[in-house]
């Protein structure tokens, strides 16, 4: 009865997590050595901008989902207060009740100090449990939230830090006990994010622009556990980019972004049998013993030595964006992950409207490298609205 549990919580957390294969692979190219954490939902794309920007956002110009992609852009907001909401059904071509909801908001204190606050919930619809002879046991709602507010300041004119305090909480099971009275459990976790921005204008060929960096390292947390036996890290992150922008005339802009993004958790090794470690690092570590061990414990699969493969663990985000008199967006973007790591490529398209305090924006996710219609994440949209108040 204990693999029961052990089935349905792997078969949740697959269904639920965005490194589900993006599209269709040739067999001998499966993604043999992915990395995987409890929570994934934690790394879905939020908002429609970015969205739009094959998920690049940790350098771009600050707005009121900068909670997520990185607080300490915040600082450099020209507005008092703002506040924003947005909505992504997912993986809709698999089952159509997943959803995320995600709202965002932040205060300007001073010119100097900012605070944010942001809350995901993420739903997985209604799941049937079943016994190992597939008779129907007890339906539940599998849900994920996550709480988090943040301190943002500057320090100087130019750069900025930010630190986000965060709670997680995920119930897959709704407590459901086996026959042999073995539980399962609500996880919960406590993560901090630490973050900075830094831009600067400058001039072009006679052009005003303006180029910015930022990093973030979020999630940095306590491992999360489901059942006595078991934790799992939570997906701790690197993500470290940068954006140019530069300003046609008074009406026309253009921005270009890039995003690197690596999980710091670590790689499975190779074992033989259950203890025999045959090729990378044990796993099985501490939180911070894993954040340093992610840089140089990839064993080396399907022919890659383990720096390749090492490599092949940074996701890459690149992105554009059009603004016509600061009111009409058009964005672009392109996502690429390694085909031993996930496979997921996809291309990304929007449109974002600015009225005053009001604005919207749509995002629409385009699978690439293999057949759409076979992609789970095909079809995927997000709808965001945002609103900024009080301008300084």
């Amino acid at each position: 009865m204990k693999k029961l549990f052990t089935l349905a919580l792997t078969t949740i957390t697959l269904l639920a997590s965005y490194t589900t294969f993006a599209q269709e692979v040739d067999p001998a190219e499966i993604p043999q050595n992915a990395l995987t954490t409890a929570v994934p939902f934690m790394g879905i794309a939020p908002d429609s901008r970015a969205g739009a920007m094959g998920d690049a956002g940790v350098a771009t110009s600050p707005d009121a989902y900068s909670q997520y992609w990185n607080s300490s852009k915040y600082a450099f907001t020209k507005d008092r207060m703002g506040f924003a909401i947005s909505y992504t059904p997912w993986l809709k071509k698999l089952v159509d009740d997943m959803s995320l909801t995600y709202l965002s908001a932040f205060y300007k204190l001073d010119k100097d100090q900012t605070f944010g606050a942001s809350m995901r919930y993420f739903s997985m619809g209604a799941i049937n449990f079943t016994d190992e002879q597939g008779n129907e046991w007890s339906t539940f709602n599998p849900n994920e939230f996550s709480f988090d507010a943040s301190y943002n300041r500057k320090l100087g004119k130019n750069f900025a830090l930010g630190v986000v305090g965060r709670f997680i909480y995920s119930n897959l099971t709704g407590g459901l006990t086996n026959g042999a009275g073995e539980a399962s459990s609500v996880g919960t976790s406590g993560a901090v994010d630490i973050n900075g921005y830094y831009n600067n204008d400058i001039e072009v060929s006679g052009y005003d622009a303006s180029w910015a960096m930022g990093f973030n390292i979020s999630n940095l947390g306590s491992k999360l556990s489901y059942t006595e036996d078991e934790k799992n890290f939570i997906p701790t992150n690197l993500r470290l980019g940068g954006s140019f922008t530069i300003d046609i005339d008074d009406y026309n802009s253009l921005t270009a972004a890039v995003d690197f993004n690596k999980l710091l958790v670590p790689s499975p090794p190779v074992r033989q049998g259950d203890t025999l470690i045959v090729a990378g690092k044990d796993n099985e570590v501490g939180v911070i013993t894993g954040v340093f061990q992610s840089f140089s414990d990839a064993p080396g699969v399907a022919g890659l030595t383990p720096f390749q493969e090492e490599l092949s663990e940074i996701n890459v985000s690149v992105g554009a964006e059009y603004w016509y008199a600061e009111q009409f967006a058009v964005r672009a973007g392109y996502f690429h992950e390694s085909k031993y790591k996930g496979a997921r490529k996809y291309a990304t398209a929007g449109i974002g409207l600015r009225m005053n305090v009001f604005g919207l924006d749509f995002s629409y996710l385009i699978p690439t490298g293999g057949s759409f219609n076979n992609s789970p994440l095909a079809g995927t949209w997000r709808f965001s609205l945002i609103f900024n108040m009080a301008n300084l």
